[in-house]
């Protein structure tokens, strides 16, 4: 017979599996809307969201494997996919604003 702790513990590994495999998919989804987005912001949102997944999938693997240093790697991760949006964006908005002044002096 199944003691309570064992059965908990084979739900807790199955919808943390199912979770990863959740999160695998919609990476993937991000991945091929950052690749065809019509717009240079849609793939600046894509990887946006992609990096939040991945962290979301580093938490779930802190809790599945129980490593506590994979909780720092997630925080680390997190800062440095935030800078990496801020910086997209800024260069994204210097080519807009030079492309609308390229515009506003060739009319």
């Amino acid at each position: 017979m199944f003691s309570s702790n064992e059965v908990i513990n084979s739900i807790c590994i199955g919808l943390l599996t199912l979770a990863l495999v959740v999160f695998a998919i919609l990476i993937i989804l991000c991945l091929v809307r950052a690749i065809i987005g019509p717009e240079v912001s849609d793939r600046i949102v894509a990887t946006n969201m992609m990096g939040t997944m991945v962290m979301a999938v580093i938490a779930i693997l802190t809790v599945f494997l129980g490593e506590g240093y994979l909780a720092d790697i997630c925080l680390i991760y997190a800062m440095i996919s935030f800078l990496a949006v801020v910086v997209l964006t800024k260069v994204y908005t210097g080519v807009y604003l030079e492309k609308k002044e390229e515009e506003k002096d060739g009319r």
